[in-house]
């Protein structure tokens, strides 16, 4: 499995956006999930389809609204006349790659069906547990700008996304040539699959056995214990971040050539693990305190 030239094949769809591209393959690999946070029509539904599309995945979109009900997600048993008993119908949910469109137009119940899938990778209905394709990732999406009939994310589940990241607006060339060219949904037809299922759940594996020293896990956990600490900070990061930075950081480790994680991998990716794990208080950028706490917390 190579990265690079997966990478490269979606940002020929998403044009000027390798290094967001780069992320949420990461964030795959790392056997975690993602939530984009962004203003609509900059891509964010592009990158999810052509993302499955070139790892040979299969798909699903699920617009979150304030009607959505678990069971459109998860599935419903049905009364099967013929064989006098109730029929599990599969929901959304039982593909590889979901995408969660708006997912904070939901309601806390709608919102919390996802957590045991995310969490676990099953779902429970009427009292029977059903085992997720793996791999499974959710894709989720919010605007940060649009608040009117939204269901903010609790912490409990923004907790369970191993990364928070935006796409933002292409640069003008980019815009440009967008705009001459064909629509990027006709393109994500023509993409070709370059990896196998078995193969990515290796990679996966593979990925989870990766090296960490001491010191890199002592360096993780002095960053996580400053965010508990600092006096801008009302909720501090809890060791599920620090688990999920540390995957991340070996993910991004294999997508650099490396079985082993070093400081800047754990740097690169900190700000995107770690602040929407955090409550902060009014005013306070945490990106800016997080790239801060990197400055004061010694390399090993």
């Amino acid at each position: 499995m190579n990265p690079q030239i997966i990478v490269e094949s979606v940002s020929s769809i998403l044009k000027g956006k390798e290094d967001v591209v780069l992320k949420s393959l990461v964030c795959f690999l790392s056997g975690g999930h993602l939530l984009l946070e962004d203003v609509p029509g900059v891509g964010k539904t592009t990158l999810a389809l052509s993302l499955s599309k070139v790892l040979g995945l299969s798909f699903a979109r699920v617009q979150f609204t304030s009607d959505l009900l678990p069971s459109d997600i998860l599935g419903v048993s049905i009364y099967d006349q013929a064989k006098k008993s109730f029929v599990f119908k599969q929901g959304p949910i039982f593909h590889n790659i979901i995408l969660a469109d708006e997912i904070n137009r939901a309601t806390p119940k709608t919102q919390s069906a996802l957590l045991e899938a995310m969490a676990e990778g099953k779902v429970t209905v009427d009292g029977i547990t059903y085992e997720l394709p793996k791999p499974f990732f959710v894709i989720a999406t919010q605007n940060p700008l649009e608040q009117y009939g939204t269901f903010p994310l609790p912490e409990s589940q923004l907790d369970r996304f191993s990364m928070r990241i935006s796409i933002g607006y292409p640069d003008k060339e980019t815009e440009v040539s967008i705009l001459r060219g064909e629509n990027p949904l006709e393109k994500i037809d023509k993409l070709t699959t370059l990896v196998k299922p078995h193969e990515i759940l290796s990679t996966i594996q593979q990925i989870s056995r990766f090296y960490v020293s001491p010191d890199i896990a002592k360096f993780v956990v002095e960053i996580v214990s400053r965010t508990r600490n600092h006096p801008d900070i009302i909720l501090g990061v809890s060791t599920r971040g620090a688990m999920h930075l540390i995957n991340c950081a070996k993910a991004l480790a294999y997508c650099r050539g490396r079985d082993f994680v070093v400081p800047e991998d754990v740097k690169d990716l900190a700000p995107y693990c770690l602040v929407h794990r955090m409550v902060l208080r009014d005013g306070v950028d945490g990106q800016a305190l997080i790239k801060s706490i990197l400055e004061e917390v010694p390399s090993p």
